[in-house]
């Protein structure tokens, strides 16, 4: 079921008796803007650890304690020309505790997170404000020592260059909260509660109509329509981009980033997850088989697709003195998927992962809420399971040849020790 609570507020309930838990989800969605992320992401550190009732990080814990260790927690992402930030929220269930008001008080508990924040007057709380902002900034520089997120963020600002909202993480960047101020975020909050798109998402064993009671109290608010496009396209460029960086790390990272051309709501997503699969999302594809287990010139190799950006990255760990020989190895593999070069066998095992894959995911609550959002956001991507089987099970190796022709390499990063090589 899926209600409209205010105009731009939708409540969904996904009733199952398969779980003794309940999780409470709701999603803010707005436009993408490099402007805003770095304050929502600080939004998000003050929120789920303070609000005015519970002011210290002890009485928020100890109020998720009371609710029979119920967990609470916040974050940010991006998909397409979208940001969001999420709210989670599990709990037992009342009737499993013999307790008939808990989903009330958590809901209570929510209400005061969202609409009573840890303020003072139209501001946050200083000494809060303070203390999650320089952590914040803090975690974002320590990013880098992470020398696999590093080249995974350096070639996702390579690949989009031209667009300064989608190159930079959606947690955003620390020059970007050095001069905000706790009024200045209590802005970015109102705006988040006033224009944001918010989907709220109750998947448990539960009644609609009393789910639908308790959530209609919340003092949502109408919101303007904002008619933004989800996915974000980038033509083809001629010219492959190239950046090298050297640190002194014991491996050497060499990243690809290639252009697919499909998306969440075009036919050939089954199809591309296939060719992902064979080209390096599993065990047996070529990325695995060939660079990193036949040649030893990777201690990893993968790659992974974006169909809201029309994206598909390569990670690989190598030794730097390997870096020529990895990048052809790595194309060959390409290109022999270009040529249809896959045996039914292949094939055969990666439909079968695909389809555990997706088995599994029907059993994963928050799968379930991410299938339910995109129905929304993206009308007519809407698949039963029969569907999506039968999809898969259609998916030919010509299919597959067919797709890898249009996958066109369009950046490559390079993190390295040394300027040369013995």
């Amino acid at each position: 079921m899926t209600i409209e609570l205010k105009k731009g507020v939708r409540l969904t309930v996904l009733p199952t008796k398969k779980y003794k838990t309940i999780r409470i989800f709701v999603r803010f969605t707005a436009p993408l803007n490099v402007a805003q992320t770095a304050k929502r992401t600080l939004l998000t550190s003050l929120l789920e650890t303070t609000s005015l009732a519970y002011p210290t990080q002890t009485a928020f814990s100890s109020k998720l304690a009371e609710l029979y260790g119920a967990s609470f927690g916040m974050n940010v992402n991006k998909r397409g020309n979208l940001h969001q930030i999420n709210a989670a929220m599990s709990l037992v269930n009342g009737k499993y505790v013999a307790d008939p008001t808990l989903f009330s008080e958590a809901a209570a508990f929510l209400e005061q997170v969202l609409f009573h924040p840890n303020t003072q007057g139209d501001a946050f709380d200083e000494k809060n404000f303070t203390i999650e902002k320089n952590n914040l900034i803090s975690y974002m520089k320590s990013v880098a020592e992470d020398k696999q997120a590093l080249a995974s963020l350096a070639l996702q600002e390579l690949y989009f260059a031209n667009d300064a909202h989608q190159k930079y993480p959606s947690f955003g960047r620390p020059e970007d909260l050095i001069d905000v101020t706790a009024a200045e975020l209590y802005q970015t909050y109102q705006a988040m509660l006033t224009e944001d798109q918010i989907d709220i998402f109750v998947i448990g064993d539960v009644e609609d109509a009393v789910i639908q009671t308790i959530f209609a109290q919340l003092p949502f608010t109408d919101r303007a329509d904002k008619e933004t496009d989800v996915f974000y396209q980038q033509p083809v460029e001629n010219v492959i981009r190239e950046k090298i960086i050297r640190e002194p790390i014991t491996q050497a990272k060499l990243n690809l980033a290639y252009q697919t051309g499909v998306y969440y709501d075009q036919e050939d997503r089954i199809a591309l997850m296939v060719f992902n699969g064979l080209f390096g999302g599993f065990p047996h594809s070529k990325l695995f088989m060939n660079v990193r287990e036949k040649a030893s010139l990777a201690y990893y190799a993968s790659s992974a697709i974006d169909t809201f950006r029309g994206y598909l990255s390569v990670q690989t760990g190598i030794d730097g003195k390997n870096r020529d020989q990895a990048f052809q190895l790595i194309e060959a593999q390409l290109q022999s998927l270009q040529q249809g070069e896959v045996t039914a066998e292949e094939l055969a095992q990666t439909k079968a992962m695909l389809k555990n894959q997706y088995l599994l995911s029907l059993d994963n609550p928050q799968a379930l809420i991410e299938t339910a959002y995109l129905n929304q956001w993206v009308p007519g991507s809407e698949m039963t399971e029969d569907t999506f089987m039968q999809r898969l099970e259609h998916v030919s190796i010509a299919d597959v040849k067919r797709l890898a022709q249009q996958v066109h390499l369009q950046a490559m990063f390079f993190l390295d020790k040394e300027a040369t090589h013995e």
